[in-house]
């Protein structure tokens, strides 16, 4: 079960383990619009008004998001100095 206005798990899950290989420009395209659009809604909406289970899945996913991506963590300009090579790491 989801929220008003997001995926459920189950039509994730699906999407997610059917390649993109056989998907359709059309389908990548919606898939991307409403990933973006789930994402923004997730940020918008409070975790204590979701129901439980897109509140967990919510959690995951910017548990996935930040490691994937840098993360909340690292400020804006950390990550244009390592976009461009210049972190000192």
């Amino acid at each position: 079960m989801s929220d008003t206005g997001r995926k459920d798990f189950t039509t994730k899950a699906k999407e997610e383990i059917t390649p993109d290989s056989t998907k359709s420009t059309q389908d990548k395209g919606k898939e991307t619009f409403t990933d973006t659009t789930g994402r923004a809604s997730r940020g918008l909406q409070t975790d204590d008004s979701k129901g439980v289970g897109q509140e967990a899945f919510d959690k995951a996913q910017r548990g996935s998001d930040n490691h994937g991506h840098g993360g909340a963590t690292g400020s804006v300009g950390d990550k244009v100095k390592g976009a461009l090579g210049l972190g000192g790491n």
